[in-house]
This record gives C-alpha cells, sequence and structure tokens, in this order.
C-alpha cells in the first residue's frame, strides 16, 4: 500500500531539512529521559545523526515521545572514547566540549556554520578527562545562578539552536534536501516512507525501490 500523499509531503518536508554537519557527541549520559529530550531536540534541530558513547554498548530511551524522535533521528553507539572521537574527526568535525576548565571560552565566541559536534557529559561527572583531551576546543555556557551546570539535554538544546541561528543567518540553513547526499536521501526517504518494507529489503540485500513524485514506486525499479 502507498503512503498517503499528505504523510509522504510531510515526511520528505523534514528531510528537506536535515544536515549530517551538525550533531552531538554524548558520553555516558545512561537516564533515560535526558537521552530521550537529546533525541527530541536533535530531531527538532534538524540533526540527521547523534553520536554515544556507551561502556554498557546499550543507549536506553523511554516515553513515547523519544520513541518517535528515535525513529527519526539515526543513532550511532560507540562503545568506546577513542572510536567515537576517530570516527568523527575522519568525517571532518570540529569538536566542542562542554566543560567548566582554565581553558573554556563561551560558548558564542565561534562559528558553527562547518561541521560542529557539540561533546556533552553527564549532569553529575561531566566530560571525562579522556574526552576532554581530545576535543578540539573547550566551551561553557555562562550562567549567573548558584548552579554550575545546566541539565545535559538543556545544554544541548542552547548549543544546536545557537548553530541553527549562525547558520540561518548565512543563509546556508538546508531547505531542500542540500544538507545531505542524494543517495543517504533516498535512501533515508525510503526507509522513513516504508520502515517495514525497508526492513524486508535489507534482510534480502535487495536495493530500495526509487519513488516518485507522489510517494508511490517506481516500477521500473521494483523488480
Amino acid at each position: 500500500m502507498s503512503i498517503l500523499p499528505r504523510r509522504f509531503e510531510r515526511i520528505k518536508s523534514v528531510l528537506d531539512c536535515r544536515m549530517k554537519n551538525l550533531t552531538v557527541l554524548v558520553e555516558d549520559v545512561n537516564k533515560p529521559h535526558n537521552l530521550s529530550a537529546i533525541l527530541r531536540t536533535c530531531d527538532a534541530a534538524g540533526v540527521f545523526e547523534a553520536n554515544f558513547i556507551s561502556k554498557t554498548n546499550a543507549v536506553k530511551t523511554f516515553n513515547s515521545t523519544a520513541q518517535g524522535s528515535q525513529k527519526w533521528v539515526k543513532l550511532n553507539n560507540h562503545e568506546n572514547t577513542i572510536s567515537a572521537i576517530s570516527d568523527l574527526k575522519n568525517k571532518g568535525f570540529k569538536l566542542y566540549g562542554t566543560t567548566l576548565n582554565s581553558e573554556s571560552v563561551d560558548y558564542r565566541n565561534f562559528d558553527y556554520s562547518q561541521n560542529t559536534c557539540f561533546v556533552l557529559g553527564a549532569e553529575k561527572w561531566g566530560l571525562s578527562n579522556e574526552l576532554i583531551s581530545m576535543v578540539d576546543q573547550s566551551i561553557f555556557i555562562p550562567m549567573r545562578g548558584m548552579v554550575q551546570s545546566l541539565n545535559v539535554s538543556v545544554a544541548a538544546s542552547i548549543l544546536l539552536f545557537e548553530a541553527i541561528r549562525q547558520r540561518k543567518n548565512k543563509g546556508i540553513l538546508p531547505a531542500n534536501g542540500e544538507g545531505l547526499n542524494i543517495d543517504e536521501y533516498q535512501k533515508t526517504l525510503f526507509e522513513w516512507c516504508y520502515p517495514e518494507l525497508a526492513e524486508i529489503y535489507k534482510k534480502s540485500a535487495k536495493e530500495y525501490p526509487k519513488l516518485n513524485d507522489q510517494g508511490e514506486f517506481d516500477p521500473i525499479t521494483d523488480n
């Protein structure tokens, strides 16, 4: 059964705004509600994929809203810090670690219009010393109260939407699918529109059929 036209247009309009060059790396944030909130923020900001370092190799989220967001934001789960940093730097990301030390600079002083990854840790412990030593720049969010740190999901929201603001002001915020390459766009569009069918194609190692402008299967490629 083909996807409804209104549903297809909604999915396509969201995918048109997705960006691969803006992401987060979250270290040992094991409270499900915080992970859920970060995913919702990533979805709202147009982030295509998020990265997690989980020593238990299990990223857990809960509540129906988060489960909905998890369908639309790809999760890359890294087993350790070195593999996570290596992967992101090989992709050309500049890493900004949220921590308060002598080298930290106000987050508003930087340009986030290029490949940007915000690195965040749990509120209680913050980033590990190992991870701090591997980021490109330590940043902090100025506060005027008694507390010294924000909830990690709140910090993620502030940073991501600052990047969005900068990109919008420079006229480089994607709106027509330019944030992804064409192959990844088409692949993701099919998976979002037909998730159950996509699983069948994956198991049979077959290429996804192409979709026409109405979200229907192209009969020439569906074989």
